[in-house]
């Protein structure tokens, strides 16, 4: 059994996310997150952690930042969009018990306010920012690190946010070089 409290949308990814591990779940209900489920998001991050594992789309995102702000210290763990999309849906809920598996165990802990250990020009020199494939190498190595995928701006807060060292970042990035 996993001791933190894994938070997710909705129904369908509890369903998900049981099928794949031995966990309790609490279900945001989608992106109408509300002051008395943040109240129950604090209350399990107090007694016994939290992971917050949403979608991969725009509203997740939308989700994971509320969450990010209103409870300092939470868990997260991100599954690829191309491993959470089924005939075009984007969702915990089309994961494979795999893809959730492999997401809850590469799981990072946000530190807001954390000095980064990579900078703008790292980014650049990259090739993750002002390059035409920067969007897909930005995809590519949030997968490889598993902080998921953001713009480019974001994508150095998060960064941060995991204190993703200069030797992950630089392992990630030859992964990428070689084409995998």
């Amino acid at each position: 059994m996993i001791k933190e409290i894994i938070v997710v949308e909705g129904r369908d990814d509890t369903t998900a996310i049981k099928r794949a591990v031995d966990a309790d779940t609490i279900e945001t209900g989608g992106s109408a997150i509300n002051a008395r489920i943040l109240q129950r998001i604090a209350l399990a991050q107090e007694r016994r952690g939290v992971i917050v594992l949403t979608d991969p789309d725009h509203a997740g995102e939308r989700i994971r930042k509320i969450i990010t702000a209103k409870v300092p210290g939470c868990k997260h763990a991100f599954i690829p969009e191309a491993e959470a999309t089924k005939k075009g849906d984007i969702g915990v809920e089309n994961a494979s018990p795999a893809a959730i598996q492999h997401a809850l165990a590469r799981v990072h802990t946000s530190y807001e306010g954390a000095e980064s250990l990579i900078d703008m020009e790292d980014l650049v020199q990259a090739g993750l920012l002002v390059h035409p494939e920067a969007s897909a190498r930005r995809m590519a190595m949030g997968n490889i690190l598993g902080i998921g995928y953001c713009n480019g701006k974001q994508f150095l807060k998060r960064l941060a946010m995991f204190q993703i060292t200069r030797d992950e970042f630089v392992c990630a990035l030859a992964q990428i070089e070689e084409g995998g």
